[in-house]
């Protein structure tokens, strides 16, 4: 008898996109579809709001520079301001 093969093992790095410019919500989709899920979201104006409607934001910063190759578990911080600041 043999054993059923293993389960398919997820890639371990993983290409961080280019977000900034992109609205807040897009950005993160970005970030999810390139494997990356630890996200942290920051008011780009240092006036410390939630970012509560992702869409009404734009993405203004990454904490990790677009093209790098990072572990998958990596953090990355998003900093945005509202669509008209």
């Amino acid at each position: 008898m043999t054993a059923p093969p293993g389960p398919v093992d997820a890639p371990t790095t993983c290409t961080v996109p280019n977000v900034v410019g992109m609205v807040h919500q897009n950005a993160q989709d970005a970030m999810q579809a390139a494997g990356l899920y630890i996200l942290l979201e920051e008011d780009a104006t240092g006036q410390g709001r939630i970012l509560a409607l992702d869409r009404n934001w734009r993405t203004t910063a990454q904490s990790v520079a677009a093209g790098q190759v990072v572990d998958c578990t990596t953090t990355i911080t998003l900093s945005a301001k509202k669509l008209n600041e």
